[in-house]
């Protein structure tokens, strides 16, 4: 599959999650076998304005190619200033989130809300399309509520300026992560253009992968909370998908004990053990999810402040189980 003039070697991307794909984490996923990442939304708005948190989420490492920037907001000069300033940050396509049913988001004409605006999401696509020489994408849903299902209508918007490459998830804004994947629609959008799908939604290993490829026609999957504690399960869906389709079963406990270790490591690298270790416990909980004892370790890990700690209670834990 080709974004623009990028080759993505793979069929499982990893979707952008806000708090908590970053660097670290991008470049571990990579590592596993992710075809290419997306950064965590950034703000067009506060980006262009300077806001010192936004640019640092634009940051990409070598190690985390082929990779995206995510922007959002609702106003196109904005938004084609902000992938214009972003280009200093070196992403291979730039992506445009009209997808994020967050309150703070689409409560603020951002995001999914643009579902119900697709005169405006056309305009901000065009903007951006027309302000960089990089590949431009797009993030969206199937629809706003089950009443108000246009992501085939949008989709073709899309790609008439210029859009790349588009991924739907298979949810409206209302249902939010809800149980539930409309696979027809994602079909249908791959049936009405000629641009590359991106499938997401409910993508947690390779035989959910192959059931969104095969039910949907698209070219790729995009992994989100599938991924979250679990970053190898990119080289699982690979393996899955792969001419032997083999499974490889979860890695042992110590495995993964040295795994959460390292991600955590590289979290404090970057931001430092004080941030870092804040950041790391919900990561950390990700982890462990489904061990024995996993709600006491839990509180455990609720009050991590150093990787010494961590390493303590990692041990602990491989003791126990």
């Amino acid at each position: 599959m080709n974004i623009g003039t990028v080759k993505i070697e793979g069929k499982a991307l990893l979707a952008p999650m806000a708090g908590v794909a970053d660097r670290a984490f991008r470049e571990l996923c990579v590592s596993y076998g992710a075809a290419g990442v997306t950064s965590e939304m950034v703000s067009a708005k506060g980006f262009t304005m300077g806001d010192r948190k936004s640019k640092a989420l634009l940051m990409l490492s070598d190690k985390e190619r082929p990779a995206a920037v995510q922007i959002f907001g609702d106003s196109p000069e904005i938004l084609a200033k902000a992938a214009e300033d972003a280009l200093a940050y070196a992403p291979d396509w730039i992506d445009i989130n009209m997808g994020c049913p967050a309150p703070k988001i689409a409560g603020n004409g951002g995001g999914a809300s643009l579902m119900k605006k697709p005169q405006l999401a056309q305009d901000i696509a065009k903007a951006v399309v027309n302000a960089v020489d990089i590949p431009v994408t797009v993030k969206f849903r199937t629809g706003w509520d089950s009443e108000y299902i246009n992501c085939v209508e949008f989709a073709k918007r899309m790609e008439d300026v210029g859009v790349a490459a588009v991924t739907v998830h298979g949810r409206t804004k209302e249902q939010m992560y809800a149980p539930g994947i409309n696979y027809d629609a994602i079909a249908e959008v791959k049936r009405s253009v000629k641009i590359p799908v991106i499938g997401n939604g409910d993508v947690i290993d390779g035989p959910t992968a192959s059931v969104m490829l095969e039910r949907t026609g698209c070219d790729a999957v995009a992994v989100g909370r599938g991924a979250q504690g679990r970053p190898w399960v990119f080289h699982q869906i690979n393996a899955y998908l792969s001419p032997e389709l083999r499974i490889i079963p979860e890695p042992p406990i110590s495995e993964i004990m040295r795994v959460m270790i390292s991600h955590v490591q590289k979290i404090c690298e970057y931001k430092g053990e004080s941030i870092g270790m804040k950041e790391a416990r919900k990561h950390a909980a990700w982890y462990i999810k489904g061990f024995r004892g996993a709600a006491q370790y839990r509180a455990d890990i609720g009050k991590l402040s150093s990787l010494d700690e961590l390493s303590e209670l990692a041990y602990k834990i491989m003791q126990a189980c």
